[in-house]
């Protein structure tokens, strides 16, 4: 499929919110659709009625749209059971699809004896050997049947996967898949097959956890007359203790957003974690698209830390624009307090925190011993120039009368001014804080 046009998909299943490793599986895949001019589309895989939720699909929307991964189409397996059955037939048709009839306790058992035989608990095909007579038999039985896959052992399964290089499986050692249950419900390897086929799907992008499942699948493609499309299956991510956490499967956009991290610090770090090339705080997407590269992944776990992803935040809100945060700003706040607090702020929500040492009112308890410094700061605050740089006019004239200066000078006007110890640079707070506010607070 190499002359054929890009276009990805991203396929999760509405049983539960979007969790970490999907999103980096949805960027990889809109970011690929974008690197080479593709598309990329939503398939909500929603065969499993009893686990599936519509809220659900209503949260991945939203969180795709949060991160600003938009698809360019959407299709719900659910509304595809009438192709699927058509495909379906066509297989049972040529003999590579076939009935089982063990029960799940049955399986079961023969899996313990082969184990216990030292050998590999793979299915034994006995239901191929039944007859006519004997299928008839047990479905007048009630016994309905589960349906399996069967694999062509006749030659090894192999393909070149973007990230993991040469990969090669023999079907002898492989059990048929199950691909329908016995009440008729689909399981996911099939319909998957079956839809990336009928959507023109050019790169299947995941997960390695799905690798052997690409072994089944590279083999459906061909028996539905299909050329399977490229596969790149990245590492699975890490937690930052080293090993896989069980906390990444609860960390989502909605924990994101609650901790105030940016959408565009999840981009970053997601679309160069587990690659060659360094994570940087980069605001702008285009150059994350236009060196994200298959060929750049390792095959080594990935490592997510939390704390990269805060250091990481706290850079790209450094670079946002007044326009870009101006809705989720205080009221009355404008672009200079913006360009001021910025520097110091970990999230955008912490604005509010510095717009009401600005604002006021503060508290702000001086040292006895500098009340008197403090004083004469306010009354030379009245006589200074406030339309060009009161900050630094109003300390060289402290420095000159009081003889004061480095931290001595400093620091007690900044407590009394702001109530905080540090902070942003007074020369920028100064001005925003205003004269007749910054003469009473030296005077209180």
């Amino acid at each position: 499929m190499t002359n054929a046009p890009v276009v990805t998909r991203f396929a999760p299943s509405p049983t539960g919110h979007l969790h970490v490793g999907n999103i980096r599986t949805a960027l990889h895949n809109w970011m690929w659709a974008q690197r080479m001019g593709g598309r990329f589309l939503l398939r909500i895989d929603d065969t499993d009625a009893e686990r599936s939720d519509e809220s659900y699909v209503t949260a991945i929307r939203a969180d795709l749209a949060w991160l600003g991964l938009n698809p360019d189409g959407e299709a719900r397996q659910s509304e595809r059971f009438a192709l699927y059955e058509q495909r379906f037939a066509e297989l049972v048709a040529a003999g590579r699809v076939y009935p089982a009839y063990e029960s799940q306790q049955e399986l079961e058992l023969k899996r313990k004896i082969q184990l216990g035989r030292g050998l590999p608990p793979i299915y034994d095909r006995a239901a191929l050997a039944l007859s006519d007579a004997d299928r008839a038999a047990l479905e007048a039985a009630g016994t309905r049947p589960h349906w399996r896959f069967r694999l062509d052992h006749d030659a090894p399964i192999v393909w070149t996967d973007l990230i993991r290089g040469p990969q090669r499986f023999d079907p002898v050692t492989m059990s048929d898949p199950v691909v329908r249950r016995a009440d008729g419900s689909w399981l996911y390897l099939l319909p998957s097959v079956i839809d990336d086929i009928d959507m023109g799907i050019s790169h299947v992008v995941r997960g390695e956890d799905h690798v052997s499942n690409t072994a089944a699948q590279v083999q459906m493609f061909s028996a539905l007359g299909a050329t399977p499309p490229a596969f790149a299956h990245a590492a699975l991510l890490t937690g930052s203790e080293g090993k896989l956490s069980k906390r990444l499967g609860s960390l989502g956009a909605a924990q994101f957003r609650d901790a105030g991290i940016e959408p565009q610090a999840i981009v970053a770090l997601l679309a160069r974690l587990g690659t060659s090339d360094a994570v940087e705080p980069l605001a702008d997407r285009a150059p994350l698209i236009e060196r994200f590269d298959f060929a750049r992944f390792g095959r080594a776990p990935a490592r997510f830390d939390e704390g990269e992803l805060a250091q990481l935040n706290a850079r790209i809100v450094h670079q946002l624009p007044f326009a870009a945060v101006r809705d989720r700003l205080p009221a009355n706040m404008d672009a200079a307090a913006w360009d001021a607090i910025r520097p110091n702020l970990e999230t955008v929500a912490g604005a509010a925190e510095w717009w009401q040492v600005i604002a006021g009112p503060i508290d702000a308890p001086a040292d006895p011993d500098d009340r008197p410094f403090l004083a004469a700061a306010a009354a030379m605050a009245a006589t200074i120039d406030w339309g060009a740089d009161p900050w630094h006019a109003l300390t060289a004239a402290l420095k000159e009368t009081s003889g004061r200066k480095g931290r001595a000078l400093f620091h007690p006007l900044r407590r009394a001014l702001t109530g905080r110890d540090s902070g942003p640079d007074m020369a920028a707070l100064l001005p925003l804080i205003g004269r007749d506010q910054a003469i009473a607070r030296l005077s209180a």
